[in-house]
């Protein structure tokens, strides 16, 4: 049958669920700074679950977002040491499996608002600060929940020349997957993030129905393409610099539910697949019985 590339699912609200402190606007970086044996249990959770690539806990740990969170005389001190510590931490949790470690390229001051990203050049100059950082340490980028085109550009093209290869993650608004959160077809977005550079595309943090939407597009961008969702009932209620105690996950998401969502995506050509906010371990752990039943075979490996 098809080798599909199978991701891990989200690790911030995972992260929170198991922390003993209330949530923080640093949100995973938190977990990571003050509870990193928890960032690595969430991490081998997804491995025993059959996920085959995990996701560097960086997805907060942005300079933009440490300046603005932590304060901008600690910012440069915590970049450095939180992208170093996640990268351990990443290391420690697939010892001894064939599980690769992929890379994050984020939004920079938070994710649901494009028009709070920072302008192209300042974009492209942090992502290619990330890609030089990581780069060695992983088999491939994931550019995750970008949600504008300027982004995408940014973020695909800061990977450029490093022979490092690139999923191009994108969010689509929630009610409309032909569009981005920016309201620009996903059509144009995928066909921008060929253009730049990408080896793969998909839609993420968005729900499961979005991403059903969005696959025509993604299919005709002419490149590997996947999906994986979020289960919030409203994403872009969190504001930036806000906590994520505001957002409430969807009841009629679990494990079973989600494994149908995704086995239709590919169905119809998708070969990507994995789970964001709300999707855990056990979701990971029925969709890879599903596909692996359906004569699928699991892989770490971007092609």
């Amino acid at each position: 049958m098809t080798e599909i590339l199978f991701l891990d699912g989200g690790m911030g609200q995972e992260l929170i669920a198991r922390s003993k402190f209330p949530p923080s606007p640093l949100w995973s970086a938190k977990v990571l700074m003050d509870e990193p044996d928890i960032v690595e249990a969430v991490h081998r959770a997804y491995v025993d679950a059959g996920a085959k690539v995990i996701t560097l806990n960086t997805y907060s740990a942005t300079p933009e977002r440490l300046a603005r969170d932590a304060g901008a005389d600690q910012a440069e001190t915590l970049f450095q040491d939180l992208q170093t510590r996640a990268v351990e931490v990443a290391k420690r949790a697939v010892a001894g499996t064939d599980v690769a470690i992929a890379g994050c390229l984020p939004p920079l001051k938070g994710s649901y608002k494009p028009d709070e990203a920072p302008d192209f050049e300042a974009c492209l100059t942090t992502y290619r600060r990330l890609v030089e950082i990581q780069k060695d340490h992983v088999a491939f980028f994931i550019c995750e929940t970008l949600s504008s085109i300027k982004e995408v550009k940014a973020a695909v093209q800061a990977c450029a020349g490093h022979g490092v290869a690139v999923l191009c993650g994108m969010s689509a608004m929630d009610q409309d997957g032909t569009r981005l959160r920016s309201g620009e077809p996903t059509e144009t977005a995928a066909i921008a993030a060929r253009t730049a550079g990408a080896h793969a595309i998909g839609i993420n943090c968005s729900w499961p129905e979005a991403i059903s939407q969005a696959m025509p597009a993604m299919a005709d961008a002419n490149l590997p393409f996947g999906g994986w969702a979020n289960a919030f009932t409203k994403a872009d209620d969190l504001a930036i610099g806000g906590t994520v105690d505001v957002l409430r996950a969807r009841t009629d998401l679990g494990p079973d539910a989600y494994a149908d969502h995704a086995m239709h995506w590919v169905d119809r050509g998708a070969t990507i697949i994995g789970g964001c906010c709300e999707v855990g371990p056990a979701h990971i752990k029925k969709l890879a019985n599903r596909l692996v039943t359906a004569g699928h075979t699991l892989t770490g490996r971007l092609q």
